[in-house]
């Protein structure tokens, strides 16, 4: 059984501040947990019912993976999943290096992307259209909240992230490369017809307000999803993915 005080650590790291204080998060669940172990990430700690421990013994050697037996309900009761039955591991947050967009490759920005469940679904697409890297703004969720490492179903382990001034980042680009900067718009050119370049940035704006007028002069290329019925608008996550399919449709690669 954990100790008070090991619980009491475990659980103040469903608070940014204190993952910020220890440089550690969380991650729940056995999917994700697997993952990680996999991962270049630093393992802490791993806490784990007897069943994943027999099942994932191979994964815990290879990381010399400190590991400590609970029972389910014990897991339940230092995470933040109702419904994990198997693992939660303690892990090392990375530093925050700065990301630039390679030639021919597609780098994400985010502009302010409160909800940390649309953070994570972007994780996860990013993921699955093979895009590496993602910029975000000081006020876009925090990518170590559990809910984004969930809602990513692993994917946070391979794909890179940056978040620090994108106006100035944006401002240095401009002035040191001729990349190209698509911005989602409502008033943009058809994502459907739009003859995307190999590579550059795609800004994603809130959920609300759409990318902020401080970034707009920096965008070189409004696109946009055409609407064919009467919603009024479209989940940031699918707009992301929709963008990023036509954008690997005229590449082919």
């Amino acid at each position: 059984m954990l100790s008070k005080s090991r619980q009491t650590y475990i659980r103040s790291l469903h608070q940014k501040k204190y993952r910020q204080q220890y440089g550690a998060f969380l991650v729940e669940g056995t999917k994700s947990v697997q993952e990680v172990l996999q991962s270049s990430f630093e393992i802490e700690a791993l806490i784990a019912t007897e069943a994943f421990y027999k099942e994932n013994v191979s994964l815990t050697d290879h990381q010399r993976t400190p590991v400590e037996i609970v029972s389910v309900a014990d897991l339940q009761r230092i995470g933040t999943l109702e419904s994990n039955n198997g693992a939660l591991a303690v892990v090392r947050t990375k530093e925050n290096r700065p990301l630039v967009a390679d030639t021919g490759e597609i780098v994400l920005i985010l502009d302010d992307i409160r909800d940390p469940g649309n953070l994570g679904t972007i994780l996860r697409i990013a993921d699955w259209y093979g895009v590496h890297k993602i910029l975000c703004s000081e006020t876009t969720a925090d990518v170590y909240n559990p809910k984004v490492i969930s809602a990513s179903k692993g994917s946070f382990t391979r794909v890179q992230w940056w978040y620090g001034d994108i106006i100035s980042l944006l401002q240095n680009s401009a002035e040191n490369t001729t990349q190209p900067v698509y911005g989602a718009f409502l008033d943009g050119a058809d994502v459907h017809t739009l003859p995307f370049g190999p590579g550059g940035y795609l800004v994603m704006g809130n959920e609300s307000n759409g990318i902020r007028p401080d970034l707009e002069p920096f965008v070189t290329q409004r696109v946009t999803i055409p609407r064919y019925g009467d919603a009024e608008s479209l989940n940031v996550g699918i707009a992301t993915a929709v963008l990023l399919d036509n954008w690997r449709r005229v590449n082919g690669r």
